[in-house]
């Protein structure tokens, strides 16, 4: 299995441009394993659809370059300053090589398998809008006794997120941390520059300013998250492609751990739809340690189970059996349980760890992020001016993370094992054709049941399982997923800044809860993270660079990183070689052969 790799060329650290030769790397087994063998020479005049990002996006030097070449001008991105392209494969020496292109990365249209953004091939005539997804889980039951996710807190480490309606709402959101490759840009600081984590967050808490502000039923007229009331605190570790290192990981999930009571706020829950293919056992992995943390300081984690497809081991930090491991179901196009069926693409395992719930992931319908890498590049996942189509674990996660805020609201000294044994206790089997606990865990996640049963007591809920020591490799918690610079990869014992990772010293710090110290994570600064943990840098948006329908700025900026914090590393993070977020095309199979599959994203 290839991944997607990205070519940098010319990334200013200090305001100076480093040229130095880059090779693309673009084998031809990409289209062996698509269309079968070609000749070596098909192979080199075959034609490949790429993404170009322009030196100077003012200029039109790359356009013409490409024409020059036999090549076609698709489609223009403001928001990364560039372009679409179909060029000979022949050429793309010739284009890395030129000082008018930043990089060039292979562009999902190559994908024989059909658009991964909008309708999935399981959905059908598929009713994947969040109203149907509340009735389908049950949600209004916790709703209708005045339980709305008021007072709790979800942290979401993603690709940040965007002030559009549904989640504009006063006090919805704080900016925390940035540890994202786009920390340093004061244009893209906290914000989703691609349009994952804006998605996950209307569906964990999204709820529209016009209609009430403590919704008892399900309205069609307004969109509402599943915890409309809880309160979304914003880490951002992804960039406008989805780069980001498990370092950059590690460091948010130690940052929300430590800072989750800091000036009134209330962090119950995680939500994590990422994961690698870590090569390590839970009892060692780093990332395992991190979460296991999170969970033992009183944080309910909810990870997606990853998009390889059933039968397929879950990711990691999924594969750790304290959090909850969520895979995505297929509600059928009805509100009845009875029906449904895991998709095709959630990951389960007869052999080892299994999910725990399942929740709706497939064509889920969530507030959009327009000039979005995601919105801009898939518009027919584009439904009206609002809202963006996805399917993926990530989606489902976001799902039972907002379950979980309901159940916390409902229950505030609840601990995280007891709103697990609740979920899990409640979830609904349904008796179709081919089931397995495999890949259903204890069932489909049942509000309605839930919200009448009895809290499990802390004694009877409280899990056993052998705890993580943390002591593995960064390296063998990435597995194959790496950020590629120049043709190297970010690999072993080394952080993004090129520190070394050593995990007994880490280990010990996160148990002590000093990982942290002020904006120093592993012996270096941070720029992002704006705060000392002493006072909020702002609980709101900053109303200067998103306009409410559009990216306010058309050209990208975000690759001219200061040397004063990001010196000594070679990574612009402006790369996308892996597998690392679970939402389909951020996952396992999704950067197969530098292509989408049919999953879409989420």
């Amino acid at each position: 299995m290839l991944s997607r790799t990205s070519v940098q060329k010319g990334v200013s650290w200090d305001g100076r441009p480093r040229t130095a030769a880059i090779a693309f790397v673009l084998v031809a087994a990409l289209f062996s394993s698509l269309v079968g063998a070609p000749s070596a020479q098909a192979a080199q005049d075959s034609a490949v659809a790429l993404i170009v990002r322009e030196a100077e996006p003012e200029s039109d030097a790359a356009e013409m370059l490409v024409e020059s070449i036999g090549g076609t001008i698709d489609e223009h991105i403001a928001l990364i300053g560039g372009f679409t392209a179909t060029v000979p494969m022949s050429a793309i020496s010739l284009l890395s090589a030129s000082p008018a292109i930043e990089a060039i990365t292979p562009d999902s249209e190559v994908s024989l398998l059909g658009n991964s953004f909008g309708e999935n091939s399981e959905a059908a005539a598929f009713d994947g809008s969040m109203p149907h997804v509340l009735r389908a889980i049950g949600a209004e039951s916790f709703w209708s006794a005045g339980y709305t996710g008021s007072g709790v807190d979800v942290a979401l480490i993603d690709s940040g997120l965007v002030g559009v309606e549904g989640l504009n709402v006063s006090g919805k959101v704080v900016n925390g941390a940035d540890l994202s490759f786009e920390s340093q840009s004061a244009t893209f600081r906290y914000l989703d520059t691609y349009g994952h984590g804006t998605h996950m967050g209307g569906i964990i808490a999204g709820r529209d300013a016009v209609g009430p502000t403590m919704p008892r039923a399900i309205d069609d007229k307004f969109f509402t998250g599943v915890a409309p009331n809880a309160r979304i605190l914003n880490v951002k570790v992804g960039s406008y492609d989805g780069a980001v290192d498990v370092s950059q990981v590690l460091a948010a999930i130690d940052w929300v751990v430590q800072h989750r009571t800091d000036n009134g706020m209330n962090v119950r829950v995680l939500n994590l739809s990422f994961g690698t293919n870590s090569t390590q056992s839970y009892l060692l992995d780093p990332l395992a340690y991190a979460v296991e943390q999170a969970w033992k300081s009183g944080i309910v984690v909810v990870v997606a189970a990853g998009n390889d497809g059933n039968f397929v081991p879950l990711r990691n930090p999924a594969l750790d059996p304290y959090v909850i491991a969520v895979g995505a179901s297929n509600t059928q196009g009805t509100i009845s349980l009875a029906d449904d069926t895991v998709a095709s693409f959630s990951n389960c395992d007869t052999k080892g760890r299994n999910v725990d719930v399942v929740a709706p992931g497939v064509s889920i319908v969530a507030l959009r992020n327009p000039g979005s890498y995601a919105d801009t590049t898939y518009p027919s996942a584009q439904v009206g001016s609002k809202f963006f189509k996805g399917s993926g674990t990530s989606q489902s996660a976001a799902v039972v993370s907002g379950a979980a805020a309901l159940v916390l609201s409902k229950y505030p000294t609840a601990t995280p094992d007891q709103v697990k044994a609740l979920l899990r206790n409640t979830a609904f089997m349904p008796n179709v054709k081919g089931r397995s606990a495999a890949c259903f865990g204890s069932g489909l996640v049942n509000l309605t049941a839930a919200a009448s049963a009895k809290l499990p007591s802390a004694s009877a809920s409280k899990q056993t399982w052998l705890s993580s020591t943390g002591l593995g490799t960064l390296e063998g918690s990435r597995g194959s997923d790496h950020l590629e610079q120049n043709g190297v990869s970010l690999t072993g014992e080394v952080d993004i800044h090129g520190k070394a990772f050593v995990s007994p010293g880490w280990a010990n710090l996160l148990a002590r809860l000093a990982s942290w110290s002020g904006g120093d994570w592993n012996g270096t600064t941070w720029s992002g993270t704006t705060w000392s943990g002493v006072s909020w840098s702002g609980d709101a948006w900053s109303g200067t660079t998103w306009s409410g329908t559009t990216w306010s700025g058309t050209t990208w900026s975000g690759t001219t990183w200061s040397d004063k914090f990001w010196s000594g590393t070679t990574w612009s993070g402006t790369t996308w070689s892996g597998t690392t977020w679970s939402g389909v095309s951020w996952s396992g199979t999704t950067w197969s052969d530098s292509k989408w599959l049919g999953q879409t994203w989420g």
